[in-house]
């Protein structure tokens, strides 16, 4: 008898339209809830210039405290206000007797470096949008993983021009800022550096730059002891032009600073080089490659033309892609010629919709140097050259 009032009940219950119209209704907001987070947790993970910029400002005092003690901690930290990154560029193997003169203009180098990146964080957080109520509660999908790829160098060879261009495709999340894990703080351990990562999907790659790791002798062990299967970026210009161009980025900032053609030769009537500045000894290319084939084969190894990363961004990228084992998403349809800067720019920025150039600390114009000069260091470099072209199998034209 109860059974048969409980099935009359459930029958009478369903047979009413509107109340069958409220279960349909309800199933399908269920539904459509369900499809809107599984959308919104896919697009989070997708380049996201909001994340990289914060991630890109932390400081690394303030990475280094944190905890692992909760998951609300690190919510908390992910949602705090970003610190500014003091990125410094340092030299390899610095000699241990410096006179005056090299001190202050390695302060000055370092001090310059310091100011390029600030600008250019400042600029990513200009172009960078409000993120929306969606995104940060989407920010829980996929996982932080050490990097897959690492742009090794070199400094003031084109590394910024490529990440940027590098992060429009879908499948590589970078790190804004640069690290210095495996030259400044590498005591800080693997943890610390996972931590700076962005979150990533499967399938995704993870990437960061630090163009100093190229010339710091500790670094090939140190990457290979991490993960024999990194694969790495080199973007190598002809090291004279390189050369006027570091200093030209610390004469930017300090006008006081000895001539080019002081810096550059021990002895000026014998025309000795001084290999100690940190100008002339980074476009020793086939010096520092010998460190790195110590621990990595060739085949790991992509250098990249800077000059053509300025006269064919797209064929670079597309050589970088097919590396990578990435799809050639990024191609000329991506690019367009500033005249004003004498480099290309992005039509669409990562995150953005608007075209985007590099900061205004990147396409200075070079001061005056001797030729005679340059003509000195050309015959410096030639034979370094010489044996880096047979080292990669690529002759880059810079002779």
């Amino acid at each position: 008898m109860e059974y048969s009032l409980v099935c009359h009940s459930l029958y009478a219950f369903w047979s009413s339209p509107v109340k069958k119209k409220l279960i349909l209704l309800s199933i399908m907001f269920l539904i459509w809830v369900y499809m809107l987070y599984s959308c919104v947790g896919y697009c989070s993970t997708m380049p996201s210039l909001v994340v990289d910029s914060y991630r890109g400002k932390e400081t690394g005092s303030a990475v280094g405290k944190r905890t692992e003690s909760s998951r609300t901690d690190l919510v908390s930290r992910l949602l705090a206000k970003p610190q500014p990154w003091e990125d410094i560029e340092t030299d390899y193997e610095e000699p241990s007797i410096r006179t005056a003169a090299s001190r202050d203009l390695l302060n000055n180098e370092l001090e310059t470096d310091r100011a390029d990146d600030w600008d250019e964080m400042r600029g990513d957080q200009q172009r960078a949008p409000e993120p929306s109520a969606m995104s940060s509660f989407s920010n829980g999908s996929g996982s932080k993983k050490l990097p897959q790829a690492i742009i090794i160098g070199v400094k003031k060879g084109g590394t910024r021009a490529l990440l940027e261009f590098l992060r429009v495709h879908p499948d590589i999340r970078a790190v804004g800022a640069e690290p210095h894990f495996f030259d400044r703080n590498y005591e800080n351990g693997l943890e610390w550096y996972r931590e700076l990562m962005p979150k990533t999907l499967e399938g995704q790659i993870t990437m960061e730059k630090t163009p100093s790791y190229f010339v710091t002798r500790e670094a090939p062990a140190r990457i290979s002891a991490m993960s024999r299967d990194t694969k790495l970026i080199v973007v190598v210009r002809d090291p004279v032009t390189r050369a006027i161009s570091d200093y030209t980025q610390t004469l930017s900032k300090k006008p006081d600073i000895p001539s080019f053609e002081s810096l550059t030769f021990k002895n000026r009537t014998t025309g000795l080089i001084d290999t100690s500045w940190s100008a002339i000894q980074i476009g020793i290319y086939a010096k520092h490659l010998d460190n790195w084939l110590q621990y990595f084969p060739m085949d790991q190894i992509l250098f990249v033309s800077g000059e053509r990363l300025i006269s064919d961004p797209a064929g670079e990228l597309g050589r970088v892609q097919d590396f990578l084992g990435l799809k050639r998403i990024i191609t000329d349809k991506h690019f367009y010629f500033n005249q004003t800067k004498g480099f290309p720019c992005l039509k669409k920025a990562e995150g953005s919709s608007k075209p985007h150039c590099l900061g205004k600390t990147k396409g200075r114009t070079h001061p005056n140097i001797n030729p005679e000069v340059v003509q000195r260091l050309r015959d410096f470099y030639r034979p370094f050259n010489m044996k880096f072209y047979q080292m990669t199998g690529h002759n880059f034209g810079w002779d």
